[in-house]
């Protein structure tokens, strides 16, 4: 693999400005969560942005390679205040997502998932094609009920025909499922990991609050400055 230099700038003042050095409450911490830390302030974590970069350009060099190499990295972040920012991100970038519940086997058990997605794109090709007018009225209403389901629960993974090189998880602690079935298919785990968690979880933690919008979005706007940076221009493509 030819390892190149990264070109995405990683500014310390901009990650203070987001709010990425506040943790958790200090009877929360992480054990392993220590070296990572500045100190401690009213009772709270404080993270060292110092080190946090570190982890952060480690995390964006691999994925820089991976995309490279035409590697894809699946976006996870389904709380409330973020999901809507992970799809965009993800949409943007042209990458999987998961912005509403983790589905118990979507790694583990792929084959089944797949099953499902196909049944979604049969149905929304169905209704694009106007195939749906020979139902009833309460039959229609059935099948766009379905659809809508189908498209919250597959929505994001539609475009996923194999398991992905990695995976970005938002909140460690709340996506513990999603890193075991990653783990457990061998897919890298990148991860924010606040002071409440154990960063040993994924091979690429990202010592950051996980709870501030703005320390999120900072994180997911360098991952998608790194993809699209990364990709091959269109003017280099040869012409088809």
């Amino acid at each position: 693999m030819v390892k190149h230099e990264l070109q995405v700038d990683i500014n310390h003042e901009a990650m203070l400005e987001a709010g990425m050095h506040f943790g958790h409450p200090a009877s929360t911490l992480h054990p392993r969560m220590k070296p990572f830390l500045f100190g401690t302030r009213n009772g709270t974590q404080i993270i060292d942005l110092e080190k946090s970069g570190e982890k952060l350009k480690e995390a964006l060099k691999f994925i820089q390679e991976l995309t490279k190499e035409n590697g894809v990295v699946l976006l996870v972040g389904t709380k409330i205040h973020i999901k809507k920012m992970v799809k965009e991100v993800a949409e943007e970038c042209g990458l999987p997502y998961v912005s509403e519940r983790w589905l118990g086997g979507t790694f583990t058990n792929f084959e089944t998932i797949k099953k499902r997605v196909s049944h979604l794109k049969a149905l929304e090709k169905e209704m694009a094609e106007g195939l749906l007018d020979k139902y009833t009225k309460k039959e229609r209403a059935a099948i766009e009920k379905e659809v809508e389901g189908l498209e919250k629960r597959f929505g994001g993974i539609k475009t996923m025909e194999v398991l992905p090189q990695a995976i970005f998880i938002c909140d460690m602690k709340k996506e513990l499922l999603a890193i075991k079935e990653a783990r457990h298919k061998g897919v890298k785990v990148i991860g924010l990991a606040d002071t409440n968690i154990d960063p040993k979880l994924a091979d690429y933690p990202i010592p950051a609050n996980d709870d501030a919008v703005n320390s999120v979005k900072y994180i997911l706007d360098k991952i998608k400055e790194t993809i699209l940076n990364s990709r091959p221009k269109k003017a280099d493509q040869p012409d088809g």
